[in-house]
């Protein structure tokens, strides 16, 4: 099961790689050519401007088409417009840029690499499930880590999504509003650390002996597999030669 939950990942980060790729090109060329048109566009509503100024009393026919096309509010309401196209497709190539990331499909397997690149990554494609969390970055200066970065991503995704889980969970009581904590630190020229906090209820000892058994799941028939961070201590501590621990206490 652990075979093909992995072949799994590996087949969806290929899939992530090629729509990243497909909608890229796209995107640019739209994101290019709006800048050319808000310019066209700045020049023609300029131009107007000149013939109302210079021409303020206008024939009864023209004046008639004016008034159905409400031209103030037009000379208004499109650059508007266009500017926030400009930024939503770059707000999409921003996603698209972190599924690539993400992925790391098109890049060898192991190689040195900015371990808060793939963080920033990440957290940009769960920004729709952290709408109501916080969170908060302490990262500290490190150097770039020899790693398989794409399932090294897939950690930092399973590790955040359960802190999302956490803290989303209508059972649990919490005070203090919603907050997910990163602190990244350099132990010595060996070893990073990179710690995921929440302040969510915890869990009980017996849930946290049992986090990184196969198939061991807290969530509702259907919500979970119990594969995320089983598989995430198998990347970490097998693929990396690194260690993998929570620390928990229930509230």
């Amino acid at each position: 099961m652990q075979l093909v939950q992995s072949e799994k990942m590996s087949s969806l980060g290929q899939l992530v790689a090629g729509v990243a790729h497909e909608i890229n090109n796209p995107v640019n060329f739209i994101h290019g050519n709006l800048v050319h048109v808000q310019r066209d566009v700045k020049s023609l509503l300029d131009y107007i401007q000149m013939c109302q100024a210079r021409y303020p009393e206008l024939s009864d026919d023209i004046q008639l088409d004016e008034d159905d096309i409400d031209i103030e509010f037009v000379q208004e309401d499109l650059p508007k417009i266009l500017t926030s196209m400009r930024t939503g497709t770059q707000r999409i190539r921003e996603i698209v840029l972190s599924l690539r990331t993400f992925s790391r499909m098109d890049e060898a397997e192991i190689k040195k690499v900015d371990v808060h690149e793939g963080i920033e990554s990440t957290l940009l494609l769960l920004q729709h499930r952290l709408a109501a969390i916080s969170v908060r970055r302490d990262y500290d200066a490190l150097p770039l880590v020899e790693c398989a970065a794409g399932h090294l991503n897939q950690v930092f995704m399973n590790s955040l999504l359960n802190a999302i889980d956490a803290l989303t969970n209508p059972k649990a009581s919490r005070l203090e509003p919603a907050q997910i904590t990163i602190r990244t630190s350099t132990l010595d020229e060996d070893w990073i650390q990179v710690e995921i906090a929440d302040n969510g209820s915890g869990m009980t000892e017996a849930v946290r002996a049992r986090l990184f058994e196969p198939f061991f799941t807290t969530k509702p028939v259907g919500k979970g597999t119990g594969m995320g961070m089983s598989l995430s201590y198998q990347i970490v501590t097998d693929q990396h030669r690194g260690k993998l621990a929570c620390f928990s206490t229930l509230d």
